[in-house]
């Protein structure tokens, strides 16, 4: 996680979601391929100039709130990015949907 989304997920109040959050970044530390593929195309383009990346998957979490992530790896080592996360809305926006 970047520091800046560690330091929003440290100050982060809204204890039912945080809980959630922390569930979802255990269960992708267990399997990185838990969360659902986002089609190429569908990637915005800001993730893959920021981020330098070419995948993006999304775990769903309750509340309609998505946490978006990107995965990288070798064959002996997968690294997880956690990229975001967001309410429903703000991802149908930000993917096109």
């Amino acid at each position: 996680m970047n520091k800046g989304l560690q330091k929003t997920f440290e100050e982060f109040e809204e204890k039912p979601l945080k809980e959630q959050l922390k569930k979802a970044l255990y269960d992708i530390e267990e399997n990185p391929f838990c969360g659902i593929q986002i089609p190429k195309r569908l990637i915005p383009k800001d993730y893959i100039k920021k981020h330098s990346i070419d995948n993006v998957w999304k775990y769903n979490l309750p509340g309609a709130w998505r946490l978006i992530y990107s995965i990288r790896g070798g064959t002996a080592v997968i690294i997880t990015i956690i990229l975001d996360w967001m309410d429903h809305k703000e991802y149908e926006r930000k993917f096109g949907y």
